[in-house]
């Protein structure tokens, strides 16, 4: 079994997301996105693609959602987005929040 550092990676990097995906893990069956949106961060579209599904929780504080869902995404909850829908993640507060996005392909969905 192994483990895989993700807030250090986030943090450093640009886009404030890390993919844990087949370049570490080796499997293409699913991968997770540890991500940090900054105060007054918006426009982080979660889009899955094709015959993919997507798995988005809020961590650590409240996340504003337009588009596919919308509304407010609590601390603690998830939602479930699929296919071609695309949702806009936004930080509306004043501290970072962290969020995690596990996906993976959908029934008919394989590489």
């Amino acid at each position: 079994m192994k483990t895989y550092e993700l807030k250090e990676k986030a943090a450093n990097a640009e886009s404030g997301e890390h993919i844990l995906g087949f370049e570490e893990s080796g499997t293409h069956a699913c991968y997770m996105i540890y991500g940090i949106l900054k105060p007054g961060q918006k426009g982080r579209l979660v889009k899955p693609g094709k015959e993919h599904e997507e798995m988005v929780l809020s961590v650590t504080a409240d996340i504003e959602v337009s588009g596919f869902f919308s509304g407010i995404l609590k601390k603690g909850s998830a939602i479930h987005n699929h296919g071609e829908n695309e949702c806009f993640l936004e930080n509306k507060g004043s501290e970072e929040v962290v969020y995690v996005i596990a996906g993976g392909h959908s029934e008919d969905g394989h590489h």
